[in-house]
């Protein structure tokens, strides 16, 4: 484990970085493509927040079912082949606005981001929670977590700095060749992380599976792909295991459905209130990532051992509902500006809440605990949109009941406010495997 938490974690940093950097730096440009071949010359339009809506719910449905399959598989299959599916991915839609951005190739282009998104959106960073579960002790999981945290804020920095340089084109078309070297650098440098020992062969090796145990049981398991898909009877088992667990899954479905209701409806607010373009939301991100990334890479490793990750995770929830509210009620162009900062407080939330959970069940379930709360955040993404988009779309319009542009990112603010309330009654447990070491050792004493 100790040259694997090295070189092995060293690596999965930087595949993730470098995926990260690809998918995060064409965030900017996005909007101002969508308006371009829905509603050219204009600063408001309602179809692209429905469309938008649309799509974030559609893979929200998918990534419902996706998630939980793809952390089961991993902790059969192991990471590395799980990981490798969505960076190959990630290429094709990226590829399809670099080559053009004519009305046409944006409608393949959506229908290509919705499919692939399905199997993408979450997954890398669940497998690489996951990964790095297997391979960190617990007490060192959340600094490591954060870390990790970091290195995608780093990399959202480092995207967004650089489309602020870029053309449009010139974007789509670099982010396309990064995500090609993240996924060649991560099936070429990555150790695989396989804790399933009965199967010794990752899934895309050319070699069989070894089966380690002979029993006919054990082989029935490995064979019958059936369980590779959790039921909701495992879902709600895993619910079970603690109250701490429950209430971790209850934070994370308020705090991404604020969090999608406030990604999927800023860029289009701030659009129509402020006329931002892609130069400016480019400006917004770098700040709100700078901060994020000295927050977690320096403050979270020091303050989470001290503070614990439950104090740190009611902290970032309560900066998140702060700066939605500064959003909704923004006077003046620098306000956002101002909310960006934030960020130094509020991407303490995510990672507190991974680890959190990533405590309450065993070394063997690491994927499909992380797994199922990605599931459950997926089930946040079909809802927000469904509440949000359309809420947006009204405010923003002309046949607004009255006059607040911001009035749907006060209500996304409300969401957070729950997440932040739910988050002050989670108490620290033990480890669900320190008690199982414990249990085993008392029923072992003569």
């Amino acid at each position: 484990m100790e040259n694997l938490s090295g070189g092995g974690l060293s690596h999965l940093f930087m595949a993730i970085f470098l995926h990260n950097f690809a998918t995060f730096m064409v965030i900017p440009a996005i909007t101002d493509v969508t308006m371009s071949a829905l509603c050219p010359g204009r600063d408001e339009c309602s179809i692209a927040i429905y469309l938008t809506g649309f799509q974030q719910a559609i893979v929200g449905l998918g990534t419902l079912v996706m998630m939980p399959l793809v952390g089961n598989l991993s902790d059969k299959c192991g990471r590395k082949a799980l990981l490798t599916v969505p960076m190959i991915l990630t290429i094709i839609p990226l590829g399809i606005l670099g080559y053009s951005r004519s009305r046409t190739f944006f409608y393949v282009y959506f229908v290509a981001k919705t499919l692939t998104a399905m199997i993408c959106e979450g997954s890398v960073h669940c497998l690489a929670l996951a990964y790095v579960a297997d391979n960190v002790a617990e007490e060192r999981r959340a600094s490591t977590f954060g870390v990790l945290s970091g290195i995608g804020s780093s990399a959202f920095v480092c995207g967004t700095l650089v489309t602020r340089f870029l053309s449009t084109s010139s974007t789509f078309q670099v982010a396309t060749s990064v995500a090609v070297v993240a996924a060649m650098y991560l099936r070429i440098f990555l150790p695989d992380s396989n804790i399933d020992k009965k199967l010794s062969a990752p899934l895309l090796s050319d070699e069989k599976p070894k089966i380690a145990d002979s029993d006919e049981s054990s082989r029935a398991q490995i064979l019958q792909p059936a369980k590779t898909l959790p039921s909701l009877h495992d879902l709600i088992s895993l619910l079970k295991t603690s109250a701490t667990f429950s209430q971790a899954a209850i934070v994370a479905f308020f705090s991404n459905l604020a969090d999608v209701g406030l990604h999927a409806s800023m860029m289009y607010y701030l659009k129509a209130r402020f006329h931002f373009n892609k130069d400016q939301f480019a400006d917004l991100m770098v700040i709100s990532g700078v901060a994020g990334t000295i927050s977690q890479l320096l403050l979270m490793p020091l303050l989470a051992p001290a503070l614990g990750e439950e104090r740190l995770l009611s902290i970032g929830l309560l900066f998140s509902c702060a700066h939605m509210f500064l959003y909704g009620v923004a006077w003046s162009f620098w306000v956002p500006y101002a909310a960006a900062m934030f960020s130094i407080f509020y991407v303490f939330a995510h990672p507190c809440m991974r680890s959190i959970v990533s405590k309450q069940v065993g070394p063997s379930e690491q994927g499909k605990a992380q797994g199922c709360i990605s599931g459950i955040c997926s089930f946040a993404n079909v809802i927000s949109p469904i509440a949000f988009s359309p809420l947006t779309a009204l405010f923003l319009s002309e046949k607004a009941p009255f006059n607040f542009p911001g009035f749907s990112l006060i209500c996304v603010g409300f969401a957070a406010m729950i997440a932040f309330i739910q988050s002050v009654m989670i108490r620290a447990v033990p480890p669900i495997s320190s008690q199982r070491v414990s249990s085993h050792c008392t029923h072992t004493e003569p």
